[in-house]
């Protein structure tokens, strides 16, 4: 009975990874990426997947607060569980990433200077062990130029998209609307934090993602 019971398990899982593989090839990886299982590990230890050949590109977005920071009551500001881990590997495997993230718009007239805010922001309350690697991001941060602009407006992910370069683009978020948001414009899409679900988008399913011709 129990060589059985390990062979029906066994079946299960092998079929999973089948169809989120099936599905990542078909070019629906959105659909993967929302049914995503548990079972299916991290175990990707090839070459970097930020410009591949052939011109083969993801960029990885994600939201900022509650996504890959926590503010506590004390308003001291932290990682979330797992994402300093997930943010090493895309590193790791030159994975470019960007935040997607709504701030005052009078923080600034340019990203930029917005950007310059928020880092002040967040590091005068951050009491990680770990800092915060606002190097990983680069230029690509995106806020809102005017409160209008404000997500769940569609106008951040477009700018992202179109900064892109024609790259395939992923976006992680703790909220269903966000989620919604940025599947209606075509991006890959990955709700955070659900029970039993790994934390973040498996750095194996990215780099898929990546293997996949350029978006037209």
């Amino acid at each position: 009975m129990r060589k059985n019971s390990t062979r029906r398990v066994t079946g299960r899982v092998l079929l999973t990874l089948g169809c989120v593989a099936a599905t990542v090839l078909s070019g629906t990886a959105a659909g993967a990426a929302e049914r995503l299982p548990r079972t299916v590990a991290d175990t990707h230890t090839g070459p970097g997947f930020g410009a591949g050949r052939d011109g083969r590109c993801v960029v990885v977005y994600f939201d900022l607060g509650e996504t890959l920071i926590h503010t506590a009551e004390d308003k001291s500001i932290g990682y979330m569980p797992g994402a300093a881990a997930h943010l090493r590997a895309l590193r790791a495997r030159h994975i470019p990433v960007g935040l997607i993230t709504n701030v005052p718009s009078s923080w600034g007239a340019t990203d930029a200077e917005r950007a310059a805010e928020l880092k002040r922001v967040v590091d005068k309350d951050w009491k990680d062990t770990r800092p915060f690697d606002w190097a990983d991001f680069g230029d690509r941060i995106f806020t809102p130029r005017t409160e209008a602009e404000r997500k769940p407006a569609p106008v951040l992910w477009q700018r992202a998209k179109d900064a892109a370069g024609g790259c395939r683009v992923v976006y992680q978020a703790e909220t269903d609307d966000e989620i919604r948001a940025g599947r209606a414009l075509g991006y890959v899409t990955y709700l955070v934090g659900r029970r039993h679900w790994p934390a973040y988008m498996p750095v194996r399913l990215i780099t898929a993602l990546a293997r996949l011709p350029r978006v037209p």
